[in-house]
């Protein structure tokens, strides 16, 4: 039952005619436990109260299936926006982005001209910059398109996920450019002759590359909610004395909160992922499929 529910909220997350239809109804029906809000004002007022509990941030507004220009350009904006509302309050928050958000499915060139107009300001006001990894049909595009930008900015990262076949490769090939990279085990629905069918497998090569990079001497964000994968990197890094300042810990806004309470107690750096914006739907659904207990968060969210 569980396999099938997953499946079906992956199809929803993905299919652009039920994102077309949410955008229309803004912020609601459980949603605001996971999403900080519709507005980048919104969004620092929440990321303010998490950086005094100790926390860091990165904010991400969401926005999927793109396909228009003049939309794309207005993305890029509103990610330009947020980063200098982060610099002028002085905010411990990075800025996670989506390349579909910004033009690439209209072409590589929109997006590369958009993430150009992003960076500049980004380097100026000494904020950094994550890209998102999306679905495999747009991963070899982001790692091309996060090579020629990271040639050029510093401040700049991106993500592997474990499920995918190809991530250990992607770590051996970016390793030579030093990349800040966030580690996730990835959340969309693939086939397998591209992905790991099985969660032992996903788990297994999660471990691996978590290990190939930090042992590579690259700044590694673990982001994962499962106790297992952070308990492995706890013991691993203090087998290997690796500094807890070339690492930190991801968890997601509104979930596992004692976890990343209990982290931070413990002294290690936990940054909390934070989307805002109205396009909250396809992120919805796939924080639902990723962990069933937060389907019923968001039906007491809609009853009430």
């Amino acid at each position: 039952m569980e396999k099938v529910m997953k499946k079906s909220l992956l199809f929803l997350s993905e299919n652009a005619f039920f994102t077309k239809i949410a955008k229309k109804y803004g912020l609601q029906y459980g949603a605001s436990r996971f999403v900080a809000g519709e507005t980048i004002h919104h969004a620092t007022k929440v990321i303010k109260s998490i950086n005094e509990k100790g926390f860091k941030v990165t904010i991400d507004h969401l926005g999927e299936f793109v396909e228009d220009r003049l939309e794309a350009d207005e993305n890029a904006d509103e990610c330009i926006v947020a980063i200098k509302e982060i610099a002028s309050k002085e905010l411990d928050s990075q800025v996670s982005l989506k390349l579909t958000s910004i033009g690439l499915d209209i072409s590589e060139k929109v997006a590369l001209d958009n993430m150009n107009r992003i960076m500049k300001v980004a380097e100026e006001y000494k904020v950094f910059v994550t890209i998102d990894m999306e679905s495999y049909s747009r991963c070899h595009s982001t790692i091309e398109l996060y090579k020629k930008l990271k040639s050029r900015y510093e401040n700049i990262g991106t993500v592997i996920q474990a499920y995918l076949h190809r991530s250990e490769s992607d770590i051996v090939e970016l390793n030579s450019l030093s990349p800040n990279l966030r580690l996730v085990k990835g959340a969309y629905k693939e086939s397998h002759y591209v992905a790991f069918p099985k969660k032992k497998d996903v788990d297994d090569n999660f471990q691996k590359i978590i290990c190939m990079h930090l042992l590579n001497g690259n700044f590694t964000a673990i982001a994962s909610h499962d106790d297992r994968i952070i308990d492995f990197t706890k013991t691993f890094v203090q087998n290997n004395n690796i500094p807890k300042e070339q690492f930190e810990f991801q968890m997601l806004y509104g979930i596992c909160k004692e976890r990343q309470q209990q982290l931070l107690e413990e002294g290690y750096q936990v940054r909390v992922y934070l989307p805002y914006g109205k396009d909250w739907y396809g992120y919805l659904m796939r924080r639902m499929a990723e962990r069933p207990a937060n389907v019923q968060f968001v039906l007491k969210g809609m009853f009430k």
